[in-house]
């Protein structure tokens, strides 16, 4: 197939491509490759795609909603996977337009793009930041997620209220992703792994959180990716049980699915960090600091629509992951 990835710089975008290409799929990625954090890295990510066969790249800015259709229009995607966005919960207390230039023009322009060139299947990233300030764990699909806490979140519940509507008015198959906590190789400077690896090995404190009183359910990246392209290749269809009695937030009678994409076993901050102090044989100096505004207390996926859809099941745990993103980490810059 020949598949839009958008965000292709970034680091599930990354990972996604090559699992594409290493299949035999065309991918064409696009990225703006802006400056929220090191460009230098998402650079690296692009030279290991760059000449392998059946890749190319575009630097577009989703929010450029021309420069969007004329991409649909010359290149006939069959399908899209789309994971370019404004990231970063606590980036969006200060910078919330970034969020509604990305996170919903660019994600209306995707949409359209989709719209009005027969794309089979769409698939894009959602987050477990929808579930806000829900408490009931597991978090499931099928609760309502109407309470966000951070705007973030919002521009990513906003994402799946859209694609709902193209699915019913447009009879668009439409796939939404809350991702969890997603690390690995080649993974983002701002996440709390990458953070906590360079300050260590540099002898500098790490910021702990709500006094380390958090879980995650970290998930590895190659789980997150499997999952993906599995996702690409089971197109959403009509739910034909759905009611408008009883609403099931997670399907439709449109083409519409919302599925969790976690490791369904969230692990204690303290313990997280923990593993990390092991792999790299040094202790963290520990600077603790209440919870942050639009943060939550834990996160916990129930991942069982998933693993009956598609046979989703993580593999990796968090010290084997851990491990391996130390060892990237190392190799890359030479610590």
């Amino acid at each position: 197939m020949k598949i839009l990835i958008t965000g292709t710089a970034g680091f599930i975008g990354f990972h996604t491509a090559k699992a594409l290409l290493d299949r035999g799929d065309q991918v064409v990625g696009i990225d703006n490759l802006n400056d929220y954090y090191d460009i230098s890295l998402k650079e690296a990510r692009l030279k290991q795609l760059e000449g392998r066969n059946g890749f190319s790249f575009v630097k577009l800015d989703i929010a450029d909603r021309a420069s969007v259709e004329d991409l649909f229009s010359r290149e006939k995607f069959d399908r899209v996977v789309h994971l370019a966005a404004q990231a970063g919960v606590r980036y969006s207390i200060d910078h919330p337009h970034s969020y509604a230039d990305s996170n919903l023009r660019g994600f209306l322009n995707i949409l359209e793009g989709c719209r009005h060139n027969k794309i089979e299947h769409l698939v894009f990233a959602s987050s477990s930041s929808v579930y806000g300030a829900n408490t009931a764990q597991p978090f499931s699909v099928h609760q309502t997620a109407d309470h966000p806490v951070s705007l973030y979140g919002a521009t990513k519940k906003a994402n799946e209220l859209m694609a709902h509507t193209y699915a019913h008015l447009y009879a668009l198959p439409v796939t939404g992703l809350r991702f969890f906590t997603v690390y690995g190789p080649w993974g983002r400077p701002d996440m709390a792994l990458f953070k906590f690896t360079k300050n260590i090995l540099a002898g500098e404190p790490i910021d702990v959180f709500n006094n380390g009183d958090h879980a995650r359910d970290f998930t590895y990246i190659d789980d997150i990716v499997e999952g993906v392209v599995r996702c690409v290749d089971h197109v959403a269809a009509a739910n034909s049980e759905w009611t408008g009695n009883r609403p099931d937030p997670a399907t439709s009678t449109a083409p519409y699915r919302l599925y969790n994409i976690g490791n369904n076993n969230p692990v204690r901050l303290m313990d997280f960090i923990g593993a990390i102090e092991s792999a790299l044989g040094r202790e963290a100096k520990k600077n603790f600091l209440p919870i942050q505004a639009g943060d939550v207390a834990e996160t916990f996926a129930d991942i069982d629509d998933l693993a009956r859809d598609i046979g989703y099941r993580p593999k990796v745990d968090v010290e084997e992951g851990i491990g391996r993103f130390i060892e990237w980490y190392r190799g890359y810059y030479d610590s």
